[in-house]
């Protein structure tokens, strides 16, 4: 049954969890792999998308005025990466029809009147639940997407200038893209370069790899998988399993380990990131909803940022660093490991209020560079998003 429109909705304590990187954007547009978790919803089950954001200042940037008790409406996880056979299995669920996990999560529903007893879909799935599952993802997201994008195409050339570790056809050129002189290992997992990105000479990548469209990786760039490039982000130094969403530049030497950066960000040169404490302990990262650090099980966490978030040359961040959106980090030392949206400053004086005036006057300078302008909407979400964000400081 083909559904008349299919609705990306938020778990609202899944997105309070993911926190600081859902405060500008639903769970589902997170990228995860080569590109979001919508998008792969799209792909796999084609339909006229909407979104169901659990934050109502969001509505306005994505679009949700669809009916989800609509006959013939479907309404999937925004937290759900999904693949064919589950796609499979939602577009065949019948009216009123909702599908849970294995542990009773909601997975996916068919408008119309309820069933009172869901289905189980017994596979294992992978759900994003905790902002360092989207670099725990990667390895898996970026290869799947890898086979889905380039399944049954061919690659621009490559040109002999590089030499390729493995198998050539796990590199994947998309028009317009440039790669000279770079050291491909694909022993490990594929590399995809998108449309009109740039790795420059000397570049070495360890895939899994994804350069996502416009994205440049600076001369002698390290890279280890697994790690994502998002559109139009600038890449330099080192960089190990580390997922980059959009429009965010690392351009300059420095480590970034087990990451996730937010959009239209900026880390000076210099600066470094923290991914394993010196003890070998169990990471905390700080968490929202329980306004404290828990614990991750994790040996490996480095930086977390929100958007429009910047670090200024040499910074030192901790392990496991959360940082807000619209932070202004800077001075010598460590910050502390969580940093509440809208602050300025650094382990010297101390964080100090970002008037909204002074962050939308730096966000539109940023934003222009790329030809993008800082809209009404943009001003009124980051209003709201400092009205909920102020009760952390």
């Amino acid at each position: 049954m083909k559904p008349s429109d299919i609705i990306v909705k938020d778990i609202p304590a899944v997105a309070d969890d993911l926190l600081p990187l859902t405060y500008t954007r639903p769970v589902g547009a997170i990228r995860v792999g080569i590109d979001t978790i919508a998008d792969k919803w799209q792909a796999l089950l084609p339909g006229n998308y909407r979104w169901a954001p659990c934050r109502d200042y969001l509505c306005e940037k994505f679009p949700s005025d669809a009916d989800p008790d609509a006959p013939g409406s479907l309404t999937v996880a925004g937290d759900v990466v999904p693949d064919a056979a589950l796609a499979e299995a939602v577009a065949a669920l019948g009216i009123g029809v909702t599908m849970v996990d294995s542990a009773g999560a909601f997975v996916a529903a068919r408008g119309g009147v309820a069933v009172a007893e869901p289905v189980r879909y017994e596979a294992p799935l992978a759900r994003i639940r905790h902002p360092y599952d989207i670099f725990l993802l990667a390895a898996e997201g970026i290869s799947a997407d890898f086979d889905r994008i380039t399944g049954g195409r061919v690659s621009e050339p490559l040109s002999p200038t590089n030499t390729v570790i493995g198998d050539p056809s796990l590199v994947f050129l998309e028009p317009g893209a440039k790669v000279e002189c770079a050291v491909l290992n694909v022993t490990a997992g594929p590399i995809y370069i998108g449309r009109d990105a740039e790795v420059m000479e000397g570049a070495l990548m360890r895939g899994p790899v994804a350069v996502c469209s416009h994205a440049v990786v600076n001369m002698g760039t390290k890279i280890y998988g697994a790690t994502v490039i998002g559109p139009w982000c600038k890449v330099g130094g080192e960089l190990n399993n580390v997922v980059m969403q959009a429009y965010s530049n690392k351009a300059h030497d420095g480590f970034l380990g087990n990451a996730v950066i937010g959009e239209w960000c900026n880390l000076g040169a210099g600066c470094v990131a923290s991914n394993l404490k010196n003890n070998y302990t169990q990471i905390k990262l700080w968490n929202y909803p329980a306004r404290r650090f828990l614990p991750t099980g994790l040996q490996f966490c480095g930086l977390i940022m929100g958007d429009h978030s910047k670090a200024g040359i040499n910074t030192m961040f901790n392990t496991a660093t959360v940082i807000g959106v619209g932070v202004n980090v800077h001075q010598t030392g460590f910050p502390r490991a969580f940093v509440p949206s809208f602050s300025d400053g650094g382990s010297i004086s101390g964080f100090n209020d970002v008037p909204l005036s002074v962050f939308f006057d730096t966000a539109r300078r940023v934003m222009a560079r790329r030809g993008i302008e800082l809209t009404e909407a943009d001003e009124r979400m980051f209003t709201a998003i400092k009205d909920s964000a102020d009760q952390f400081k």
